[in-house]
């Protein structure tokens, strides 16, 4: 039989799409980190053959004092100062947040990806390749470096719908605002219909939204609440994967939030009253997110604590 707490998810229409939705996300991610990379690559060739200066000869020269913190970033020597300005002149949000302190600037010569992290949103200082990366991710970086060639709006309203998935505090979204998340995701995946990765999860997505979903009992032929001829089909650890990274992530997504004072700490509380009490009804899920619950639930105490400084106390970052 299917868990009881499985069941009883699945049996709320919203909390399924909602599942349905990340997991949308999740093949996109999937199709994105091959192109992602090798675009990656023939970006930085592109830069190194217009200024052959910033090559792997070149090297910084003043260690850890050209180290980014956020959004800042002054460079101590010529070259990274030089690869910073390179970097802003192919950036879209150029007099907008780059979050410098995703890089290490005295690798930029000799490693693409850590120049492709400055075009990224914070907290991917420790990811070393698109293999590592979430959706969001990908997108922000296809969407802010003008070496890709796609219609910028595309990107913009996928990103708006994961974050929506990611902000739902509810974890659930109608079947009115799947279809209009159907009809965006389909807008940015023909932006690439000369690559045969992104071709091939097109159609994977497009069944998975339009379909129904159901649990496959392989001892037994039933099916839960799906028609055979039209659903899609997951076993039981298929879809605790999927819900477990959705999860994962949402948690991830709160804790920089937090981190960064992006919200209030009054709203990370009730989120986080919000999640504690679903997976109080979740044995299943609850188990394997102990320790993402533990971080974030610390670090939001100890940054509630009365003596700490209040946010509107701190000096704000100044943009490089």
């Amino acid at each position: 039989m299917v868990p009881s707490e499985l069941a009883a998810r699945l049996n709320c229409a919203e909390y399924k799409n909602w599942v349905k939705a990340g997991h949308c996300l999740l093949l996109l991610r999937g199709c994105l980190q091959g192109f992602v990379g090798r675009e990656v690559l023939a970006f930085h060739r592109t830069l190194l053959a217009a200024a052959p200066g910033l090559g792997p000869q070149a090297a910084c020269r003043s260690g850890s004092r050209c180290s980014p913190r956020a959004r800042q970033f002054q460079p101590q020597c010529q070259v990274c100062a030089a690869w910073k300005q390179e970097i802003l002149k192919h950036h879209t949000n150029r007099n907008g947040d780059v979050y410098w302190g995703n890089c290490r600037p005295g690798r930029w010569p000799v490693d693409a990806w850590e120049v492709a992290k400055a075009f990224m949103p914070r907290g991917l200082a420790d990811k070393t390749g698109p293999e590592e990366c979430d959706a969001v991710a990908l997108l922000s970086l296809i969407n802010s470096c003008d070496h890709f060639m796609v219609d910028r709006k595309k990107v913009t309203e996928v990103i708006k719908c994961r974050n929506e998935i990611m902000h739902s505090s509810e974890m659930k979204v109608s079947s009115v605002w799947l279809r209009d998340f159907q009809m965006k995701i389909r807008n940015f995946l023909n932006e690439f219909t000369n690559i045969p990765e992104i071709v091939a999860v097109y159609s994977r997505i497009e069944q998975l939204l339009t379909s129904d979903w159901a649990v496959h009992i392989p001892e037994e032929d039933e099916r839960d609440g799906c028609n055979y001829e039209t659903g899609v089909y997951l076993s039981e650890n298929q879809i605790n994967e999927i819900e477990m990274e959705l999860l994962k992530e949402k948690l991830q997504e709160m804790y920089l939030q937090a981190k960064e004072q992006e919200v209030l700490p009054e709203e990370i509380s009730n989120r986080l009253e919000v999640l504690k009490e679903f997976l109080k009804d979740n044995e299943d899920l609850r188990s394997g997110l102990t320790e993402d619950m533990q971080n974030l639930d610390s670090f939001h105490l100890q940054h509630q604590k009365p003596d700490s400084e209040e946010p509107g106390a701190q000096t704000p970052e100044g943009k490089a």
